[in-house]
């Protein structure tokens, strides 16, 4: 009772209380957004020298394709916050995304795109196809795809698989799209393995015909892109049977529709149905149900089977004809690197500009609210990024000049380097658009906002063309017979940018220091010291299992820690040495000194967060807490940077989110 008597008194108390008249509450004056241009930094570098050094002499090309974009209500402009953004209608329907991507397609045909595709030659044409194919998909992967798988999936087999009587038929159809072409290679049962896939194909010498045939359900070709709504053609991957022999994986051509768009007869189509992201490409299953071809549609540029079914190759060994075979395509990586990157970028873009002028919190009483990127941890969160994404850009590049200077001699580095870089790309491309998506806060969450959902969009880039697991160690595997080819012939090694294993193993300071880290001799040094022991204990390793009797194949797959920790260290090695290149072309100045600032934030921050370095003690922990201390150093010093540093992306604003700019006009009331 006597605790009721409080409580009413306390109450009654509270109740009787007069108000003040005086208000004490002040309230704090509306956010207004600001420009980050008014209060950040002029660049003390050339912005346009710097977006050459990541886009070379295809500047125009690109600008072209992305004005073109613009341009058009095809590509779904809008206006938010006093600014026109164009971004794909996520709302619509799978079926709605598709056809959409089929008229984008349509209308940049019609304004002369694709025009001279085949016709033109050398690196320039191969660096022009790159820069178009690259700027279609900072406007949508899809888009990206669908043209890709085109091109140069399809385009690129009849290319480099067939000979001039497949160039002279197709060339001009595909260029103008009267023949829309897929590439059947993946199927329900195997995807990175393909010489284990289960199509068979035999040849009947009394027609002149091939019989292509889906012998079991795990045979279903699966994922094909273009097959479910639109392509007319595909090229089938598939065993070639001869007299009951086989020869192994071979490509055809085969017509799956015909002009009006009505399957053909002996096929069977399916669609792979909705995913997380990519609708706008029509992924479909493709069942052969004994498909008659002519003897013409095999792509013959490796082997060719006679009219009385003479099986014919210039290249004897299994082997070898398999790697000859699918030697071109290695231009699938090396897009797929391309767009990882200007993917990262974009999202680096949009969550950098907007931790210019978002504020949350005040220091002291009274003060403004603190910009995000002025918070050493959100620093900490989208600086190594941003250095890093700078890194992995000029490492791509190479991957394109590598590729489109080509040679037979050099096609091992080709298919070695694209593993490489599509795996390590496309890693940071995810990692990295989750970071901006946690940054941007509540806001990444907005597909408008595109950080989020550009996730699920290129998601897919993690699997297809090689699974980055994989990838690792087929680098492992590559370097492995490198280094022993070398020990067999008593010479050094050469190629892949292993010379350095012939010379004296570097010797890294006992006590680092920030000078010592921000050397590019240190960098060199560590970088090659980790790729150096990681093969020799992957050697040793191999040979010990190998002296037990164990396969290689078996040691190998038990292998696997290593051989990634190896892949990685290529990797990182081989990115630094393209950096270190690139910067070499660079006269003394700013330019090269924020060169070289994100250079060693690149070098450093690998050196933090792989755990190689500690796990096999190329760092001790009191190094590794020197190197940890550096990472908020040169966060601080690379922080007056940030806008010149996205701004020389080259990205139209267009291309970016309403996040970027004017957040607070772009979710007014009057923009409802």
């Amino acid at each position: 009772m006597d605790r009721v008597n409080f409580r009413t008194q306390v109450l009654t108390r509270h109740l009787q209380t007069q108000i003040p008249t005086t208000d004490h509450l002040h309230t704090a004056p509306c956010l207004n957004y600001s420009p980050p241009e008014l209060t950040e930094p002029s660049p003390n570098f050339d912005t346009k020298s710097l977006r050459k050094l990541l886009d070379g002499q295809n500047i125009e090309d690109i600008d072209y394709i992305f004005n073109l974009m613009i341009q058009s209500n095809l590509f779904c402009p809008r206006e938010r916050g006093g600014k026109v953004f164009i971004a794909p209608d996520f709302n619509q329907s799978m079926e709605q995304q598709r056809e959409m991507t089929m008229r984008r397609i349509d209308y940049l045909r019609e304004k002369g795109a694709f025009d001279g595709w085949f016709e033109k030659k050398g690196y320039e044409g191969d660096l022009w196809r790159f820069a178009l194919a690259e700027s279609v998909s900072v406007f949508d992967h899809s888009l990206g795809i669908k043209l890709g798988v085109h091109f140069f999936l399809w385009g690129g087999a009849i290319r480099f698989m067939g000979t001039k009587r497949h160039h002279d038929k197709w060339y001009k159809p595909t260029e103008t799209y009267e023949v829309k072409g897929c590439f059947a290679m993946t199927e329900l049962g195997h995807g990175s393995n393909v010489r284990g896939i289960e199509t068979i194909t035999r040849y009947d010498a009394s027609t002149g015909e091939f019989i292509i045939n889906t012998p079991c359900e795990s045979a279903q070709k699966y994922w094909i892109g273009g097959a479910a709504n639109h392509a007319t053609h595909t090229v089938v991957f598939s065993q070639l049977e001869i007299n009951g022999v086989n020869q192994g994986v071979h490509a055809f051509i085969a017509q799956i529709r015909d002009g009006n768009g009505n399957i053909c007869p002996n096929i069977r189509i399916a669609d792979c149905g909705h995913k997380i992201g990519l609708n706008g490409v029509d992924n479909g299953r493709i069942w052969f149900d004994n498909l008659r071809i002519p003897r013409e549609n095999l792509l013959n540029s490796v082997a060719d089977v006679t009219p009385d079914g003479q099986y014919l190759s210039a290249i004897k060994d299994p082997d070898q004809r398999f790697a000859a075979f699918l030697a071109p395509l290695t231009s699938g990586r090396v897009t797929i690197a391309a767009s990882a990157m200007n993917t990262t970028k974009v999202g680096l873009a949009i969550a950098i500009r907007y931790s210019l002028s978002r504020r949350a919190f005040s220091v002291r009483p009274n003060e403004p609210e603190v910009l995000l990127l002025d918070y050493p941890s959100h620093q900490r969160r989208l600086l190594p990024l941003l250095a890093k994404t700078y890194a992995l850009s000029f490492a791509s590049n190479h991957l394109k000049m590598i590729y489109v200077n080509r040679t037979p001699e050099s096609i091992k580095t080709v298919h070695v380097v694209s593993s490489a870089l599509k795996a390590v790309l496309t890693w940071h491309c995810m990692r990295t658009l989750q970071e901006c998506r946690e940054a941007c806060g509540g806001q990444g969450l907005k597909t408008e906002n595109h950080v989020g959902h550009l996730k699920s969009e290129y998601d897919v880039q993690l699997t297809f063309e090689g699974d980055n697991n994989v990838l690792m160690q087929q680098i492992s595997k590559a370097l492995l017979a490198e280094f022993l080819a070398a020990k067999k012939r008593n010479k050094p090694i050469k190629g892949l940018g292993l010379e350095h294993l012939n010379k004296p193993a570097p010797v890294i300071p006992t006590q680092l220091t920030s000078s010592t880290l921000r050397t590019s001799q240190f960098q060199t040094d560590i970088f090659r010291l980790r790729e150096r022991d990681l093969l020799h204990r992957f050697v040793t390793e191999v040979s010990q299992r190998q002296a037990q009797g164990e396969s290689k194949e078996h040691i190998f797959t038990v292998a696997y820690q290593i051989a990634e920790d190896l892949g990685r260290a290529f990797s990182d090695r081989l990115i630094l040495q393209t950096y270190l290149d690139v910067e070499a072309t660079v006269q003394a100045g700013a330019l090269k000194s924020i060169l070289g600032l994100m250079r060693s934030m690149y070098t450093t921050i690998v050196l933090e967060e792989d755990a190689s370095f500690l796990r096999y003690g190329y760092l001790s922990t009191d190094n590794a807490a020197v190197v940890r201390k550096e990472v908020l150093k040169l966060c601080t010093e690379l922080r007056p940077h940030a806008l010149s540093l996205v701004s020389s992306f080259g990205i139209p604003d267009a291309f970016l989110a309403p996040i970027a700019f004017n957040w607070v006009d772009a979710n007014a009331w009057s923009s409802v």
